[in-house]
């Protein structure tokens, strides 16, 4: 039996909440289905590394989307997509034909090349229940990766009060998006409040030994932990894509509307690669901010209203009483204007080509946000006269 939906997404994430309530607001009567690997319907994942941690109740996650009758298929996966017959096949042997498919299948985490390891890769809420447990009898925790993930986990974890040391292939933290003296900044920061770094340094090898695990670095150390939790990134999940020949390349290419190489198939959220016209070049975001929009988006096209996505993605963390925001292009390696208060407490920083403004990150100023993406939608020059006046640290 083939089960049939005007509307099929495949991935039950941010992205795919956003899209049934766009499609919502605009055909409130024919039927959605998403299939989703995971068990459950879709959630935030922006708290399972901070408000969790700091007593949000779990309920306040879910999203609700079956309230927008739409068809859940939860614990099952997409396997192969026959485009010819617009069908999409399952691992519990189920087939459904779709007239609009939208992909959205996110990402899987970057792992380590060792077997039978307990490190927990962490991204969705099993990884979230999963160490909570942990926590109720451990005590030294390893975390491997000084990204946003590292530092988010670090965070929580010595505020429960646990021993916390960060492995890291950087100088500093955070370095991939935070310019060289702010990143060492960090360094000193992370260690007064007690955790022990190990910069530099990748992970040789890794066992199990005594009810411990043991990471070796790449400098011979036998570092021993009651738990290893790593934040190494994402790889997309384009191979249902791939498989069926859709175009792909650093994740699955989408045009303005959002439309696959495939006519009337979407791909939208951390799996797409998109073109950012106000900063000039195509751009794959895995943070929740282009989650929604682009899920947004993509949903207004699927139902007969398609708008071009020039949205400016936009991200946030924050670790003890530290937060930040970045708006655009956040790397490490770009030049940066920056302005900071006198104990450098607050911040603004431009990140730029020499030609050209590619991104704002606003150091422990909250509400910001709109007036950074106004700056680079403007075009406003690589003048630090002219940016310094542009956002206040009030």
């Amino acid at each position: 039996m083939i089960s049939h939906y005007p509307y099929l997404i495949v991935g039950g994430g941010m992205t795919a909440d956003a899209a049934v309530r766009a499609i919502r607001s605009i055909d409130e009567n024919k039927a959605i289905g998403i299939i989703s690997q995971e068990p459950y319907p879709p959630y935030l994942r922006p708290p399972l590394s901070k408000g969790l941690w700091k007593g949000r109740p779990v309920q306040r996650i879910w999203c609700r989307t079956e309230s927008k009758k739409v068809d859940l298929f939860l614990g099952e996966t997409a396997l192969a997509l026959d485009l010819s017959n617009r069908r999409l096949y399952t691992d519990k042997e189920k087939t459904y034909s779709f007239e609009k498919l939208l992909i959205a299948t996110g990402g899987r985490p970057r792992t380590l090349p060792f077997k039978d390891q307990s490190i927990i890769y962490y991204r969705n809420l099993a990884d979230y229940y999963k160490l909570r447990e942990i926590t109720e009898r451990a005590e030294h925790f390893g975390i491997i990766g000084g990204g946003f993930i590292g530092t988010e986990i670090a965070s929580c974890l010595c505020e429960l009060g646990k021993k916390v040391s960060m492995i890291f292939l950087e100088e500093g933290i955070g370095r991939r998006i935070f310019p060289l003296e702010l990143s060492l900044r960090l360094n000193a920061f992370f260690e007064q409040k007690g955790v022990r770094l190990y910069p530099n340094q990748s992970v040789k090898d890794y066992r199990k030994e005594g009810g411990k695990e043991i990471i070796v670095s790449s400098t011979g150390q036998e570092l021993v932990f009651d738990c290893v939790v790593a934040g190494l990134g994402i790889i997309p999940n384009v191979d249902l894509a791939k498989e069926a020949g859709i175009k792909v390349e650093n994740g699955i290419v989408v045009n303005e509307y959002l439309q696959t190489s495939c006519e009337g198939v979407y791909a939208a959220g951390d799996v797409a690669n998109f073109y950012c016209p106000l900063l000039g070049k195509r751009l794959r975001v895995e943070h929740e901010d282009n989650a929604r929009k682009m899920g947004e988006c993509v949903g207004k096209a699927m139902a007969g209203n398609p708008l071009v996505y020039d949205h400016i993605p936009s991200f946030y963390s924050d670790f003890f009483n530290c937060s930040y925001e970045s708006v655009g292009i956040a790397d490490g390696t770009l030049p940066v204007i920056s302005f900071w208060n006198a104990d450098h407490s607050k911040g603004v920083l431009y990140y730029h080509d020499s030609s050209k403004l590619m991104g704002v990150l606003l150091w422990n100023i909250p509400g910001k946000v709109p007036e950074a993406r106004a700056i680079l939608s403007e075009g406003v020059a690589v003048d630090p006269q002219v940016l310094s006046h542009r956002i206040s640290f009030n």
